[in-house]
């Protein structure tokens, strides 16, 4: 080492805080991270031992000669000792580079393991997705997310779980789930989430009900004391039209999907709130009929949740980012 190196570390430097050498050349305690050279280093210390040439790594490893260079000199530092007699002729290592690179070898060839490892630990996690969804969502928004999923992963195998949004959110949490979607009027407890879409609810009935010829919009109080065709407690249409009209008579007839409260609205049995997504066609066709409301805020956010703490990664992150598209 060099006067000034000696001088710099007898005024306290150790190569930094975490670990070094002391003024007498020998390792003080500190993370492995600040005492051992890391794997970019050691990849380049091999490839000059195999080629000969410093010049040669450097164009293996697509890096500049001096930036080569720098890195050699940067580890000699940090082991302190020499690595590499330089010349002419090309590159020797000295017989401690020779040992070094001895070690080197195996923690490369351990890091290789690791790496083949983690691919398989990828692999694995790519190549299934499960994916909650509440009804709506699911009925009428997953189905084309899917369609472009598997066109980006076509190796990879989607089961969908659908159900209201209180089963959706304890399937994610019991890991039953790698990504859910909720449509309720606030995030389950223990999940994040992000918007990816905004819906409204409206009220349909069929043709030949009183309310399809109504002229004037129907007041909250009395959609809040009329018997309804609902979906069950826990779905997120269900929350959201509880808390816009603070509470609600007891259901006309209760139902655990979209399409069966749908189709019992149509079939005259009674008015309902749903999903502009899920009666699209049954407007345009007059099969049913959307009925005005005064003065109720039926808009409500449709979000992606998964637990707390772990963003969605691999497929589930694919998926999320095309609902965003």
């Amino acid at each position: 080492m060099s006067s000034g190196t000696g001088s710099a570390r007898r005024s306290g430097d150790t190569d930094g805080a975490e670990g070094g050498q002391d003024p007498r050349g020998r390792h003080v305690a500190g993370s492995l991270a600040h005492r051992v050279p890391d794997l970019g280093a050691m990849e380049l210390l091999l490839a000059v031992a195999r080629l000969g040439s410093l010049g040669g790594a450097a164009r293996e490893l697509g890096i500049t000669q001096p930036a080569a260079s720098s890195r050699i000199r940067s580890m000699e530092r940090q082991l302190g000792v020499a690595l590499v007699d330089r010349s002419p002729r090309g590159s020797r290592l000295t017989d401690a580079g020779a040992l070094v690179t001895d070690w080197a070898r195996r923690i490369v060839e351990a890091a290789e393991a690791f790496d083949a490892g983690a691919q398989a630990l990828r692999d694995r996690r790519d190549s299934r997705l499960r994916v909650a969804a509440s009804m709506t969502i699911a009925e009428y928004l997953l189905p084309g997310w899917l369609v472009a999923l598997r066109t980006q992963l076509p190796d990879t195998a989607v089961s969908l779980l659908a159900g209201n949004s209180a089963a959706v959110a304890e399937r994610l949490l019991s890991g039953e789930a790698d990504l859910g979607f909720v449509e309720g009027v606030s995030v389950p407890a223990g999940l994040d989430s992000a918007v990816i879409a905004h819906d409204r609810l409206i009220v349909v009935t069929a043709p030949g009900h009183p309310w399809a010829r109504r002229r004037r919009p129907l007041e909250a109080a009395e959609l809040a004391a009329t018997p309804l065709i609902l979906r069950e407690q826990g779905s997120g249409t269900r929350q959201v039209l509880d808390a816009a009209l603070g509470g609600l008579a007891r259901p006309l007839i209760e139902l655990s999907s979209t399409t069966a409260v749908k189709a019992a609205a149509v079939s005259g049995a009674g008015p309902s709130v749903l999903s502009e997504l899920a009666v699209g066609e049954e407007l345009t066709t007059r099969r049913l009929v959307r009925v005005p409301v005064a003065d109720v805020a039926l808009a409500r956010d449709l979000r992606a949740v998964w637990p707390t703490g772990h963003r969605p990664t691999g497929p589930a992150r694919q998926l999320l980012s095309l609902t965003r598209a």
